[in-house]
């Protein structure tokens, strides 16, 4: 075999492997019902902060839990064994990854979605500023 050849199905079995890496790390996206109906098994759940239900962070068992509400409106107490994240209250948007149990969702990964620091100073700085040419 030429060397052409053999490079070319190391890359080839480089990138397969790339490709198996990330479609076993990607989950699907549920609602807190759908993953009720299988406890334990990985999803992504997008949802919003439940003002109205409480926040406690359990320093000694390093434990954060909160109440979210799905898309469809459906709460759930959300157990994250990870301090609280930065601006959690801000937040527009909570992307939680990991699995349903009888009591809760445990959340392994939280991904934030926060309101963007540039929407109203662009807007103040548009009306101010005129740009002549």
């Amino acid at each position: 075999m030429k060397r052409t050849h053999i490079a070319l199905i190391i890359i080839i079995a480089v990138a397969m492997g790339a490709i198996m890496v990330s479609l076993g790390d990607a989950s699907t996206y549920v609602n807190f019902e759908q993953a009720e109906r299988n406890p334990g098994t990985k999803y992504t759940v997008i949802g919003y902060l439940d003002k109205e239900a409480a926040m406690n962070y359990d320093a000694q068992a390093n434990r954060f839990s909160f109440g979210a509400v799905d898309k469809n409106g459906s709460k759930q107490k959300v157990i994250y064994h990870q301090p609280k994240p930065q601006d959690f209250e801000r937040s527009e948007e909570i992307t939680m990854k990991g699995f349903a149990t009888d009591s809760a969702f445990i959340a392994e990964e939280i991904l934030m979605k926060c309101p963007s620091k540039y929407n109203e100073k662009n807007e103040m700085a548009g009306n101010q500023n005129s740009y002549v040419n």
